[in-house]
């Protein structure tokens, strides 16, 4: 559904409830109006003579006559539904100079009996001498309507009605008139009409007269029993409508503007800008988009630098692969030709066949360390870690390499267990390629030294010493800084750096500990890790 059809009809569904309370309390209030002024004209009849002759004639007397005010609808100047042309002053039937409450004979819709001429039922109260004139029946309504006749009955103390033709009392009225010293009752007859009976109680006691039933009868096409006229409320609510409509066009330009220049740069891979313009809600909705924008331009840029390195990686690993592999079958085969015209095997083809199947192996396990480690931190299993036990395994391990080429592999640990916190696989990879760098790159007869101290600080220092060639200051530089993203550059000859040290740099920096590289006191290189103690493990 269109924004503006929604809005539009949000606004019929808001202004609808809110027409009809309106037209509710308009009825309500011109209800009460009606209710004031024929109470009003009652008493001022009763108390002008109306009671003397209430009470001479009780069973006959009966009084129809006009409010002599005119109703709410007139006095404010709105239509009465009945469509008739507008009319002058209605000219009265009584005689001029009669200065009583005349009744207007029965007329069609009028409660009450057709009373006949004669003297046998009730009639009505003619002009009498000294009785107030006509009543005023005042200017018509727009549309012509007059005020419907009010009837009035007495009733006794008992409310017991004297005159055969007066209706029947019912609990309502009677409770209302006790009470609140008037009963009200309003309800429709079959054909739409509106009764209405107010039940006053006379400012005096006794007599047949005490209370006074006035009935009004509002024909089913007045206002106050339907809707006002439809150009009342249906033309206001038209242009209402009709204003929000317009006022939307705008609203709704800019949202399609806006949803074209979105898909533009969605569809130019977010290099198309989106424009903002303005500072109300829909700016705000574009200033999101264009912040949504340079947010996925980050991560598409961070996702292909990703897919840069892997391609790199994995060109250089297949290369550092296929090296040893090359050299390890080469050897193979020439020990299998041995074998096969009976020759000894020479010990050295042995010892750079083992190297090449070590260094396979420790480049195995390097490429599941980077793995874990791009992936992230989650992918790291922190556990507490015996650093002790963790050295023994790394010597005893490179042993079986560091023997052929006669290098001494030494430890000094503590004599309890040292306890971390981290990752023990990385932890365990991150030792070993420095160890095996210093047996591959130390010279024979040398010697690769592992010293693990503690301090009273709870933390502890993790020294590796060889007394190989080292590496160059500005060397040992630039492996801190380039990290795991260095690939590139990594190579096997002395002066390298190795995917180990990068590893072991990456695997430092993820538990928080440091790294420091130094030339050792006997010539080669000392790498150091400083990092916190844990409490022995429960």
């Amino acid at each position: 559904m269109k924004l503006r059809l929604r809005l539009a009809l949000t606004a019929v569904v808001v202004t609808v409830p809110t027409v009809f309370a309106l037209v509710q309390v308009e009825h309500s209030v011109r209800r009460r109006t009606t209710d004031e002024v024929i109470i009003a004209s009652t008493l001022s009849q009763m108390q002008s003579g109306g009671r003397e002759r209430c009470e001479a004639a009780p069973e006959t007397w009966m009084v129809r006559s006009r409010s002599p005010q005119r109703p709410p609808w007139e006095r404010e100047g709105l239509p009465d539904g009945n469509g008739g042309p507008p009319s002058g002053t209605v000219a009265s039937n009584e005689p001029s100079g009669n200065n009583g409450p005349v009744s207007e004979g029965p007329r069609p819709g009028d409660e009450g009996p057709h009373e006949p001429s004669g003297n046998n039922g009730p009639v009505s109260e003619g002009p009498r001498p000294g009785d107030e004139g006509p009543p005023r029946l005042g200017p018509r309504g727009p549309m012509g309507r007059r005020l419907p006749p009010v009837s009035l009955y007495p009733f006794d103390g008992q409310l017991v009605s004297r005159n055969p033709q007066a209706p029947a009392l019912d609990d309502e009225l009677r409770k209302g008139v006790r009470e609140d010293g008037v009963g009200v009752r309003r309800y429709s007859k079959a054909d739409g009409a509106l009764v209405q009976d107010l039940l006053l109680r006379m400012p005096w006691d006794g007599g047949p007269c005490e209370y006074v039933l006035a009935r009004r009868v509002e024909p089913a096409e007045s206002p106050e029993v339907g809707l006002p006229p439809l150009y009342v409320w249906g033309v206001p609510t038209l242009i209402l409508l009709s204003a929000m409509v317009v006022a939307l066009g705008p609203v709704v330009q800019r949202l399609r503007r806006l949803t074209d220049e979105v898909r533009a740069s969605s569809g130019s891979r977010y290099e198309q800008p989106v424009t903002v313009s303005g500072s109300d809600e829909i700016a705000e909705l574009a200033r999101a988009f264009q912040q949504a924008r340079a947010e996925i331009q980050a991560q598409m840029a961070h996702q292909q630098a990703r897919e840069q390195t892997l391609r790199d990686f994995l060109a250089n690993t297949t290369h550092d692969v296929m090296t040893p592999l090359t050299v390890l079958q080469g050897h193979l085969a020439a020990m299998q030709q041995r074998m096969r015209a009976g020759e000894p095997l020479e010990s050295g083809l042995m010892l750079s066949a083992m190297s090449e199947a070590h260094y396979m192996a420790s480049l195995v396990h390097n490429l599941g360390a980077a793995a874990r480690l791009e992936a992230g931190a989650p992918q790291v299993q922190h556990a507490p870690v015996d650093l002790n036990a963790l050295v023994s395994r790394v010597l005893g391990r490179h042993q079986p390499i560091a023997r052929p080429q006669r290098i001494a592999l030494e430890s000094g640990v503590p004599a309890t267990p040292t306890w971390v916190m981290g990752d023990e696989t990385l932890l365990e990879q991150a030792v070993s390629n420095v160890v095996l760098n210093g047996i591959r790159y130390g010279r024979e007869d040398g010697h690769v030294a592992v010293v693990l101290e503690t301090t009273r600080h709870q933390t502890f220092h993790l020294r590796i010493i060889d007394d190989g060639p080292g590496i160059p200051e500005e060397e040992r530089s630039r492996i801190l800084e380039r990290r795991f993203r260095g690939n590139a550059a990594r190579t096997r000859e002395p002066q390298g750096q190795g995917l180990g040290l990068h590893i072991v740099h990456n695997v430092v920096e993820l538990h928080g500990w440091k790294m420091t590289l130094a030339p050792s006191e006997y010539g080669g290189l000392e790498v150091a890790f400083t990092g916190p103690l844990m409490s022995p493990p429960g």
